[in-house]
């Protein structure tokens, strides 16, 4: 185990001067060495893996934000694991195995120690009824379809899929972990973890569970506008888990392109929020700067958590987020920053869309 290269917040560039050994997943003939040489790595809580500090989501490839070439979107996972990333997060939510069939096409040929790769079980279908299934039953069918789907005999980490959504606490704590140790027993999942939106959700099923939890996945909590991850950071570091990061784009709201219809409908009762991030959008239109360039590095220049999971299905976009999470902003990009989190962000006092999340219809 090596350690990771510091970032602080006015040096984002990874220095390849400072890399001192290349990451066990480093393959000789399939990365390219410089491109690796410059992503930072960071050790993920005790699991034993250096995970590179921006990693690859597969939301967008089961269509969840919109229409896409289904090629490009293949090679832009496999553009990202080249050029040093090593880290997909995937779930059989995405596209009812969608995302996962198209993950299997894109690692086909590559090294499995090349990367490492999580899914997920509990949520699976758009419609209400078949949404959630937590399990014992459930739980492991679905470990066995998404291997299969992905082409491998196991994955690294399997996580239950927001726990927030079940009935109860005690069926993930009495079913689906207990299927989960199972499954790793088994060789199929090296590590346990869980996810969820409602950051409050995770300390009863961490306090309570027989089944040791390894990983925590958070999204669109690290964000311009939210960033209240940061106060259960010691919380999981006194837990010895690893935090997975993941939306810095806060659900799209600040990309260019904005949200999908879903996600509008689900964030409706906190407009404030959606104005602030729309007007953050055409603000930095008006300076010529990409907003997501600035959303990527806002979030990583708190040093805070080992990765941040981003998803694209477009080779041109990866290669912008590898460029992001490896570069520093130029001087026009950090005083737009600063325009931005000043006018429009901290206002919002680390608001959050938290009270709509429990609202299924808007997943419909």
């Amino acid at each position: 185990m090596w350690s990771c290269i510091i970032v602080h917040q006015d040096e984002v560039s990874c220095n390849l001067g400072m890399l001192k050994r290349l990451p066990e997943t480093f393959v000789k003939g399939f990365h390219d060495e410089d491109s690796v040489r410059k992503m930072q790595y960071n050790p993920l809580g005790n699991t034993g893996m250096n995970v590179s500090v921006i990693g690859c989501g597969g939301a967008p490839l089961g269509g969840w934000y919109g229409d896409f070439h289904e090629e490009k979107a293949v090679q832009s996972v496999r553009d990202a694991l080249v050029n040093g990333i090593n880290y997909i997060d995937t779930a059989p939510w995405y596209g009812m195995g969608k995302s996962e069939t198209r993950i299997g096409r894109a690692i086909k040929d590559v090294p499995r120690q090349a990367f490492y790769i999580a899914t997920k079980v509990g949520r699976y279908k758009p419609n209400i009824e078949e949404m959630f299934d937590f399990s014992a039953e459930k739980t492991l069918q679905s470990v066995d379809d998404s291997l299969r789907y992905l082409g491998l005999d196991y994955v690294d980490i399997i996580q239950v899929h927001d726990i927030e959504y079940a009935k109860s606490p005690d069926i993930i704590l009495n079913e689906t972990l207990p299927a989960l140790e199972k499954v790793r027993q088994a060789g199929k999942a090296r590590f346990i973890g869980i996810t969820g939106y409602p950051l409050n959700s995770y300390r009863e099923i961490i306090e309570r569970s027989t089944v040791k939890i390894d990983t925590i996945l958070s999204y669109a909590h690290l964000t311009m506008h939210d960033t209240t991850l940061l106060d259960y950071l010691s919380y999981f570091k006194e837990k010895e888990i690893g935090v997975i990061n993941a939306s810095p784009f806060a659900l799209g709201f600040l990309t260019p392109h904005g949200p999908q219809p879903w996600l509008t409908k689900l964030t409706a009762a906190k407009p404030h929020i959606k104005e602030n991030c729309r007007k953050a959008v055409e603000y930095c239109q008006t300076k010529g700067v990409d907003i997501t360039r600035l959303a990527l590095h806002y979030t990583l220049s708190h040093n805070a958590v080992p990765i941040t999971v981003i998803g694209t299905t477009s080779p041109d976009e990866m290669k912008t987020n590898i460029g992001s999470a490896c570069g520093s902003l130029t001087p026009v990009e950090s005083e737009t920053l600063e325009d931005v989190l000043e006018k429009l962000m901290r206002p919002l006092n680390n608001d959050n869309w938290a009270a709509e999340n429990q609202d299924l219809q808007s997943f419909t």
